[in-house]
């Protein structure tokens, strides 16, 4: 269907994501849907209009003042993989389903990841401090290889399953941390978020990598007896949530050198304020929450949506649906 004068069958709401419009996004929805009509809001009111003619609106978040207008709305494409922010219990009173974008930002966050591992071992950070002084002065990698290394990754789901996937080729023994170990999974042994078998994990580890969601059991997950546990040569990736790592627990083991640095890309407060002591730390890399950015996003999101959409056009049913969490 297309036309302006009727109804449209998807509505992209407005607000972008790193740095992109969500137009590119109803682009590339409209490649894959040639015959849906496809409309995106430029404003507010546009919003409020269109959400009351579709049955599929799409985007990063979805307030209750523009639920009240959704009246005929049968699905919301969440257009991030996290969906705590959207107002569930309102969807789920109106029958609304809910996906997400679980597995968009697996390929682009696992090569943040392994940057961030080659980084330390080695020792670009140092590398790069002495660049910026134009100093031509040698210095050592890492006495270890990333091959002769133990990396510890928690959590996988699609994220935690392509870090694995790409540390393969590098040679480290791979462990993992799920909240069921028994299901299996990609790594060389697996571990549960119990504190007795967490810890057995970080007392093996050279590199942890906190690709999980903050929840109740994993939030403060990284504090000070978990620094405790870790050895001296290890270091902190954190691409997951702020909140996982305690903050003063970091602070404190990287100031007494318990851990041999972090690289964090999500940090507890975000934004982090220019003058915290995370910034002034030379074994401490900070990036501002970016590593879901890449030129696939809204490539790969259109994809899951419009087979989604495929399929709903298929069976006349919202329930089978890929990536669907309510």
């Amino acid at each position: 269907m297309s036309g302006s004068d009727t109804d449209p069958d998807v509505l992209v709401l407005r607000r972008g994501a790193h740095g992109m419009s969500s137009e590119r996004y109803a682009e590339e929805l409209r490649e894959r849907l040639p015959d849906h009509d496809i409309r995106r809001a430029r404003t507010p009111a546009e919003e409020r209009e269109l959400i009351a003619r579709v049955p599929v609106a799409t985007g990063h978040g979805l307030d209750e003042g523009l639920i009240e207008h959704a009246d005929g709305l049968r699905l919301f494409a969440c257009a991030a993989a996290g969906v705590g922010h959207l107002p569930l219990e309102e969807l789920e009173e109106r029958d609304v389903a809910v996906t997400n974008a679980s597995g968009v930002h697996g390929p682009n966050i696992a090569e943040q990841v392994i940057g961030s591992i080659l980084l330390f071992s080695r020792n670009l950070h140092e590398g790069i401090r002495r660049d910026e002084r134009a100093e031509w002065r040698h210095f050592q990698a890492h006495h270890t290889e990333l091959a002769d290394s133990t990396v510890t990754v928690v959590g996988l789901g699609a994220i935690g399953e392509a870090i694995v996937e790409r540390l393969r080729p590098f040679g480290p023994r791979i462990l993992g941390v799920r909240y069921t170990p028994e299901k299996g999974g990609p790594t060389d042994e697996l571990f549960g978020f119990g504190e007795e078998s967490f810890h057995e994990a970080l007392a093996e580890t050279d590199y942890l990598v906190l690709a999980c969601p903050l929840t109740e059991t994993t939030r403060g997950l990284v504090d000070a007896a978990a620094f405790d546990t870790l050895s001296p040569e290890s270091v902190v990736v954190n691409i997951g949530r702020g909140p996982i790592v305690e903050t003063d627990a970091l602070l404190d083991a990287v100031g007494d050198n318990a851990v041999r640095g972090a690289a964090l890309d999500v940090t507890d407060p975000e934004p982090l304020p220019a003058d915290h002591e995370l910034w002034g730390m030379g074994n401490v890399v900070v990036t501002p929450h970016n590593s879901g950015h890449t030129s696939q996003y809204y490539p790969r999101l259109a994809e899951i949506v419009a087979g989604n959409l495929r399929r709903v056009a298929e069976t006349g049913s919202y329930d089978e649906l890929r990536n669907r969490v309510r």
